[in-house]
């Protein structure tokens, strides 16, 4: 009972510190409210007007970026989890990938080098408009967590299931709401508010292209897993659902339309 406790307070501190992250990026983002942003910083010693110091920007910018995307993408494969499966119980695998994805997050958010060359500026209803795009992806983003099992995602659920004493269920495959539109509308949700922005800078865009290069190549071995994972029933998905762009204009023919008997929502 004391090991399942100690499970169950680990995925809530781990879900709180996600919680923390997923806030300040919010604002880290979008230049609001937080001490330190894309844009922005409490560090005045740095002096990104330089060429040096530019140069740095850079590749300390690229070298915290790098840092997320490998250990996003490699704690996220099903290598790593059966050889953390060694040493590390069941309930805690997805709350310490959370863990450690959100740490590595604020590391990030609080050595990252401003660089406030502008690149764009937008006024008026332009401006009011990338905003609203701006923060509709941040709202598509956390609602599609919602729509398959927010607490599956982040590791609860888990650390809840194990404290009872039950064993934890397998992924089922569902495709609720905005997930039959696109197939993955989490990372659609954020290059929608990672581009849109009504002052872009060279930071800014370097933070946007890293990040976008980063989801379409993190995506190719995520459906490669969901493939051999749920097999045909995923073939028919992506045959069916585009990934990131929905297909609005395309009149698919009716056969192509019927869902899989056993169609479900991939994570």
């Amino acid at each position: 009972m004391i090991s399942r406790l100690l499970i169950l307070l680990y995925a809530i501190v781990s879900y709180v510190i996600f919680t923390v992250s997923f806030l300040y990026a919010l604002g880290f983002v979008g230049n609001y409210v937080v001490p330190k942003s894309i844009d922005m910083s409490i560090d005045k010693s740095i002096d990104v007007g330089s060429p040096t110091d530019l140069s740095v920007a850079v590749v300390v910018n690229l070298l915290l970026m790098s840092l997320f995307a490998i250990q996003h993408s490699v704690m996220a494969r099903p290598a790593f989890k059966r050889w953390s499966a060694k040493f590390l119980p069941l309930a805690c695998q997805r709350s310490t990938y959370v863990l450690l994805s959100s740490l590595v997050l604020l590391l990030l958010f609080w050595q990252w080098r401003p660089i406030p060359t502008p690149i764009w500026e937008a006024s008026g209803t332009v401006a009011w408009l990338l905003i609203g795009v701006h923060w509709l992806g941040w709202l598509i983003a956390f609602a599609s967590t919602h729509m398959i099992d927010h607490f599956d995602l982040f590791g609860l659920r888990q650390a809840f299931v194990a404290f009872r004493g039950s064993e934890i269920p397998g992924q089922s495959f569902r495709t609720p709401l905005l997930y039959k539109i696109v197939r993955h509308p989490i990372m659609l949700g954020f290059l929608l508010a990672f581009w849109a922005t009504p002052e872009m800078t060279a930071g800014h865009l370097l933070f946007a292209l890293a990040n976008t290069a980063y989801i379409l190549i993190a995506l190719q071995f995520e459906e490669r897993d969901l493939i051999a994972e749920f097999g045909m029933t995923y073939q028919q998905y992506r045959h069916r659902v585009p990934m990131l762009v929905p297909r609005l204009f395309t009149r698919r023919p009716a056969d192509e339309r019927q869902p899989p008997r056993s169609a479900g929502a991939p994570r």
